[in-house]
């Protein structure tokens, strides 16, 4: 049996796994004044960032049609694939999901679509373990279940300089984006649920930093996981989250990648970003 697998482009997969997994990405839209561009193919994250830092600068996202999603199903069966598996960023954060579930509604049972809850390798990790069940050939429901059993391994934590831009975009209310002008707190978030939340507070940026190594060791947890940390227009604070986790975790760090969000993520979160994404082996 082949069954195709299906992702969007917010899972931003790091460069070094290119080829390695057969992944169909379908690009979400962002609008800066007006002119629209597909994630990783039209616009690019550092165009975002500018824009952010402009004045008057409108920057917005939009999610795939259904039609684009019918139209890559269509492909991927017509070209021979018994069923399709499409994993995507969480509901509560993008209409990527629904938007492919009216796509697969429209195809049949063939198409079964996983809400991954959260987004970049949080949504990674869960696509790439259901292109390795593809690739070992197992059954429609089997890929299903195993990009399902991954997404729930996942924790998604990070920092952002200002809460103003996920304010800005919804995806944070505006209590909450608050603290991040109330006595100089920096907030730590997390993906709780599918949505954004405020999981610590510091007093610094350097503080916020140290607090997110915290949490991602103890998201690990006990066994072996894999980390991917993520920033945006901030390499070094990057490295140094990458250094300081393979200090901490030791053997128990398998796989470990460092990448910069697309142009989706960082038109909500703005510049400054450092994330970490950890993935429970088992």
């Amino acid at each position: 049996m082949t069954i195709a697998v299906v992702t969007d482009s917010t899972a931003y997969l790091p460069a070094e796994l290119d080829g390695m997994y057969d992944l169909t990405i379908v690009p979400l839209t962002v609008v800066i004044n007006g002119w629209d561009g597909l994630e990783g193919i039209e616009v690019s994250p550092a165009e975002v960032a500018r824009a952010l830092t402009a004045r008057r600068a409108a920057v917005s996202t939009s999610r795939p049609a259904p039609s684009a999603f019918t139209e890559v199903y269509r492909r991927l069966l017509d070209e021979g694939a018994d069923g399709v598996v499409s994993v995507h960023i969480s509901a509560k954060l993008s209409g990527t999901y629904e938007a492919a579930q009216l796509a697969a509604a429209e195809i049949g049972p063939q198409v079964k679509v996983v809400d991954s809850g959260t987004a970049a390798m949080g949504l990674g990790f869960p696509a790439l373990a259901a292109a390795e069940a593809a690739r070992k050939g197992h059954d429609l429901d089997a890929v299903w279940q195993e990009a399902t059993d991954h997404a729930a391994r996942v924790s998604t934590l990070f920092y952002v300089d200002t809460l103003e831009f996920l304010r800005r975009g919804g995806r944070i209310g505006a209590a909450s984006a608050l603290l991040g002008t109330a006595l100089s707190v920096k907030p730590i978030l997390h993906v709780d649920e599918g949505a954004v939340v405020v999981r610590d507070k510091v007093r610094t940026a350097g503080r916020a930093l140290t607090r997110l190594v915290d949490l991602a060791v103890d998201a690990a947890g006990d066994g072996e996981a894999d980390v991917a940390v993520h920033h945006l227009g901030t390499p070094d604070r990057a490295a140094a989250l990458v250094g300081d986790l393979r200090a901490r975790l030791g053997d128990r760090l398998r796989d470990c990648y460092l990448t910069e969000v697309g142009a989706v993520v960082a038109a909500h979160t703005g510049p400054g970003l450092a994330g970490v994404v950890v993935h429970q082996r088992a």
